[in-house]
């Protein structure tokens, strides 16, 4: 019960923090108002050792968006962490990382984002391997490996960033732009971002992330860990506005979003359907983030946060109930069963495809329609929109297997019923899954824009999620296909692009290979003879003349006698 009250009680306070954080980012977006707070904590001749804090509208609303998530992760987790034996190191992992990606969020100081930017590395790692299985294990290995990169590529646009005497990067972001050194600056930002928010190459460690805990899958997919390297980029896209690394990250972004759409549709795991929904997701920001569009970027990046919370906690719920199998074929008719559960899940679902008008239409609508307005080229229009298409493919038949297909349970299946705590957790994520695109659109958008299409091209949206359903439906049956040709097609299709194993085994398998050689050679070879048999010779011998010593011979008694007699006679001599 105390355990209760405490998630309770946090909970609460995140909440309040959220809506209090919300109501000042309102002032200060209707102001046009940044605040600077320095806070000095050591001055030592011209020596200043300083902490800034950026608070504008963009960084409030953000973590307001990161508590009220987090409050509802909280809430939720008293109730689906409440059997387990450490429950309170999990909350106290679980507010360290809010408090890294706070760090991260409100810094204009390269030395302090990289502490919030580390924090989250070393954070999700400790949350990954909470289960602490060989599973996880790994999983936990490649996702702070992966995040190591971006960590050095941070390290050294500080080292870069000593040409211009400070850190604090905000201050002369816009007229630096043009120099060389922040070229190179931009250059690894970029990398930071690439690698945190899991684009290509850098993907396989977002779906081996899903070894944590399902309350914080729903935390570091929605709005905390993988969001970080998109908001990072949008903090320095004055820097990179008209440059060709742009229009290499838009490119990446939208191979990232066609890659991870079309795994999405040969995978059966439930929480990795969802996580490659994520990566689909942080393509799309990462694309339209290359078009130019940061303000568009970061609005579909809170609303994603909403449905994508909630799509993650109705998932922990249905795998709760299903004796903890995550295969969506078991899950057939969880409908039937657990109806509220399932009206959020298929909700979130229907806002994740953005069908008009719940709330990620507002986003998706006006990032596909700006697309338009670029000079771009008709292949990548054509991705762009057939990966979007395969956002509702995969989506269909995620809801197609899990919701509406007769049920295909085991025999002896106890039913695991729909819980209070948790479903009282998802209301306000409901509600906000529904009317947040409205919302943050009347908030962020204060002057009103209009996009002039074509009717074709307006219809151009509805035509792909229509698009969209159908290939979903005849992926369903897909699996009843049994030639070779298939098989290996799904095989590479379904597994990123084999990128999990070219960043696993394809990184060990060479440097394993040459340390075994080595080992052949050295310790199994010259080095046994050179060393360990000749040193067992001499030791061997010296063992025997040791040895000789303690066979209690009286006249070596004798000798070492007289020889202490003449060291103590000869010392008494050198003091006189």
């Amino acid at each position: 019960m105390y355990f209760l009250n405490l998630f309770n009680l946090i909970s609460l306070v995140l909440l309040l923090f959220s809506m209090s954080l919300m109501f000042f980012s309102n002032i200060l977006l209707t102001k046009n108002l940044s605040i600077y707070y320095e806070f000095s904590f050591q001055i030592f001749n011209s020596m200043d050792l300083s902490m800034i804090l950026l608070l504008d509208w963009m960084s409030m609303i953000f973590i307001s968006v990161v508590f009220l998530i987090s409050s509802m992760v909280v809430f939720y987790s008293s109730s689906y962490m409440a059997m387990d034996f450490n429950k309170i190191r999990f909350l106290l992992l679980v507010l360290l990382f809010i408090l890294s990606m706070m760090l991260m969020i409100i810094s204009p100081n390269m030395v302090s984002i990289l502490l919030g930017w580390d924090g989250l590395g070393l954070v999700s790692y400790c949350l990954v391997i909470y289960y602490q299985n060989v599973k996880s294990y790994n999983a936990g290995m490649l996702t702070i490996l992966s995040n190591r990169i971006g960590d050095i590529a941070i390290l050294l646009s500080i080292a870069w960033m000593l040409n211009y005497g400070s850190w604090n990067f905000i201050f002369y972001l816009y007229y630096m732009k043009d120099d060389s050194s922040m070229v190179l600056i931009s250059s690894l930002i970029l990398l930071a971002g690439m690698t945190k928010s899991a684009q290509i190459p850098f993907s396989s460690w977002l779906p081996a992330a899903m070894a944590a805990p399902t309350p914080v899958s729903a935390l570091v997919h929605s709005s905390t860990l993988v969001t970080a390297g998109v908001y990072l980029i949008i903090r320095f896209s004055e820097l990179m506005e008209n440059s060709l690394m742009l229009k290499f990250l838009m490119f990446l972004g939208m191979l990232t979003m066609f890659m991870s759409g079309i795994g999405a549709n040969f995978e059966y795991d439930l929480k990795k359907i969802i996580a490659l929904s994520t990566l689909s997701q942080l393509g799309l920001m990462m694309m339209i983030l290359g078009a130019g569009f940061s303000i568009l970027a970061f609005f579909h990046l809170l609303i994603h946060a909403f449905f994508k919370s909630l799509l993650f906690l109705c998932a922990g719920v249905m795998i709760h109930s299903f004796k903890d199998n995550q295969d969506i074929r078991v899950m057939m008719g969880s409908l039937k069963f657990s109806p509220l559960v399932s009206s959020f899940f298929n909700i979130s679902n229907l806002a994740l495809c953005g069908i008009p008008f719940l709330a990620g239409f507002y986003s998706k609508d006006l990032i596909l329609e700006s697309m338009f307005s670029l000079n771009l080229n008709f292949i990548i229009l054509i991705m762009a929109y057939f990966s979007t298409g395969l956002t509702v493919s995969y989506t269909f038949r995620l809801m197609y297997w899990s919701m509406f297909s007769e049920p295909n349970n085991f025999s002896l299946m106890n039913f695991h019923f729909e819980d209070k705590i948790m479903t009282k957790a998802m209301y306000l994520l409901f509600f906000l899954s529904i009317f947040s695109g409205s919302l943050f659109m009347w908030m962020i958008f204060s002057s009103m824009k209009f996009i002039y299409l074509p009717k074709s091209l307006k219809l151009l949206i509805l035509g792909v999620i229509l698009g969209g359903m159908i290939i979903g439906a005849l992926l369903n049956y897909s699996y009843l296909m049994k030639n070779l040709f298939w098989f290996k097609l799904s095989s590479f299709l379904g597994n990123m692009w084999f990128m999990i194993f070219l960043s696993t085994y394809g990184v060990n398998y060479f440097s394993l290979k040459w340390s075994i050689m080595m080992k052949k050679m050295l310790d199994f070879g010259w080095f046994e003879n050179l060393l360990a048999l000749n040193l067992k010779f001499y030791f061997k011998e010296s063992i025997y003349k040791i040895q000789f010593f303690h066979m209690n011979y009286i006249k070596v008694y004798i000798m070492i006698f007289i020889t202490w007699i003449f060291f103590i006679f000869l010392f008494m001599l050198m003091i006189n």
